[in-house]
């Protein structure tokens, strides 16, 4: 059939008014999809606009993961009652976060030329910005010494996860008393089994750091062993210490370190346990399910810890455990990552 110029009028029209129409419902549809995504939980916590101070006494500064325009964005509770309390909402928001002394460490995912870059925020008291460091993957762990001095931050650069057999780790950790950067722990020296050793197949993660703003622990990796380290920033050095000790954390006081412990081979499972640094003697905590995290010390003789929220994909809860194996474990925080224990 010709077509007359009349007809390819009516049927350029037609096509026109198709597309705009496609174009129309592909825009509600996807402002419907983000409105569900963002749309609080009912029974979720509720929110009140305020100042974030991580200097502010008898508060807990943490990652809020409940569904709604304030997923991700750093809140405070009052310590005594954050299980029911409305969470004070900041603009920041982290995928990795801890906090001392004033010092936040905030690790952000931001969109690049369309594709993702990821940051290493150092915030102030107020969650101002003082520096900025472009991170080279995925932000998996983030510590601050006690004194808000070091901060620390681990990446994945290949995988993305401890559970699997293929992953590599990059670990840095910054002085912010002259802002000079340890841009890789895997250029330290390293002690193992009483020997220099040296492998391309090394990892570190999950640092904490002593009360000296020299010495840190973390995990190393190699030949499908797990160890702990005990490091020396100023000696740029590390010697390991003990076997199948992952993420650990250092007690206020210093003579502990809370830790995962694999306890199924190459599976994913892990359990928490308290390790003594002087005798080596390690105990198991009441906590029974497998915790992928790097736990906190809320005192020195409590833990606290993020387990996957029952029937809520993507979210997580905090827990807490006595640190000496006895007890059960309660929930601290719903909708929340473990935050850093209260400022005194």
């Amino acid at each position: 059939m010709t077509l007359t110029p009349l007809r390819r009028l009516l049927v350029l029209a037609t096509g026109v008014l198709l597309l705009a129409g496609l174009g129309a419902w592909s825009v509600l549809s996807a402002a419907d999809r983000a409105a569900e995504e963002n749309k609080p939980r009912a029974g979720g916590p509720a929110f009140t606009n305020g100042k974030v101070d991580l200097a502010d006494p008898g508060r807990f500064v943490f990652r809020n993961m409940a569904t709604g325009p304030q997923r991700d964005r750093l809140v405070s509770v009052p310590a005594g009652t954050a299980a029911g309390a409305a969470r004070t909402t900041s603009d920041v928001s982290c995928l990795r976060f801890h906090a001392a002394a004033g010092t936040g460490v905030c690790l952000q995912a931001t969109t690049s030329l369309g594709r993702p870059a990821y940051h290493a925020q150092i915030l102030d008291s107020a969650l101002r910005t003082v520096r900025n460091y472009p991170l080279a993957g995925i932000p998996s762990r983030a510590r601050v010494s006690p004194s808000g001095r070091l901060a620390a931050w681990t990446v994945f650069v290949k995988g993305e996860s401890y559970g699997t057999s293929f992953f590599s780790t990059r670990t840095s950790i910054l002085d912010t008393r002259g802002w000079k950067l340890a841009p890789n722990l895997e250029e330290f020296a390293i002690t193992l089994d009483g020997r220099p050793y040296r492998s391309t197949d090394v990892n570190f993660w999950g640092v904490t750091f002593a009360q000296d703003d020299d010495t840190f622990y973390a995990t190393l990796s190699t030949r499908e062993q797990t160890h702990l380290v005990r490091g020396s920033l100023s000696a740029r050095s590390v010697t390991a210490l003990a076997e199948n000790v992952e993420c650990p954390s250092l007690s206020p006081d210093g003579t502990r370190v809370a830790y995962k412990k694999r306890v199924l081979g190459k599976a994913a499972l892990w359990r928490e346990h308290v390790l003594d640094l002087r005798t080596l003697k390690s105990t198991p905590l009441a906590e029974r399910r497998s915790v992928d995290d790097q736990a906190v010390w809320l005192d020195d003789r409590t833990l606290a810890y993020a387990l996957p929220a029952e029937g809520r994909t993507g979210v997580d809860d905090v827990w807490t455990v006595p640190a000496d194996g006895s007890g059960t474990p309660r929930v601290l925080l719903s909708d929340a990552q473990a935050p850093p224990p209260a400022t005194r």
